[in-house]
């Protein structure tokens, strides 16, 4: 479905110019089941991480995957900042549960982080690599198997099309 979207508009466009202009590869901007996953895996799984520039975290990737970039830098944007305080903090939960570590009753001020960071940033983490993991591989997969579903469906209207006209 969203394949035909693009499809149609296959036009020389200001794009194309741009990406001749620049040399950018193509793979980057590509839109197939392939680049599409790998850039929400990618996106989602820095989104999770919290520290600064997770953007050139995704571009440091470039050269060693080929992935859809805007997808995956959209994808960063999920954990702004009117979500990363429920996502961090439902992330110290996790890493202090599963590192049977005593949950801090956590305020959001300023000086509680200054005397806490020691206390919090390995439970952070070890939630961060949780979540990261475990939702971007998810979505993966699920988009992966959606996108083929669809696919498949699409044949099947297509081939039932094609029979009801004989």
């Amino acid at each position: 479905m969203i394949r035909k979207v693009f499809k149609k508009n296959k036009k020389k466009s200001k794009i194309d110019k741009f990406i001749k202009k620049y040399n950018i590869p193509r793979e980057f901007l590509s839109v197939n089941r392939k680049a599409i996953t790998r850039g929400l895996l990618i996106g989602i799984f820095w989104g999770f991480i919290p520290m600064p520039f997770q953007m050139l975290a995704v571009l440091a990737m470039t050269p060693f995957l080929r992935f859809n970039v805007p997808i995956a830098i959209s994808m960063v944007w999920l954990s702004n900042p009117v979500t990363m305080p429920f996502m961090y903090y439902m992330e110290y939960h996790t890493g202090a549960f599963f590192l049977g570590k005593p949950h801090l009753h956590v305020e959001l001020t300023m000086e509680w982080f200054q005397h806490n960071m020691a206390n919090i940033f390995i439970p952070l983490y070890a939630g961060t690599l949780i979540y990261a993991i475990l939702v971007s591989v998810g979505v993966y997969y699920g988009v992966n198997w959606l996108w083929i579903h669809s696919v498949k469906k699409e044949k099947r209207h297509a081939k039932r099309k094609q029979n009801s006209k004989k």
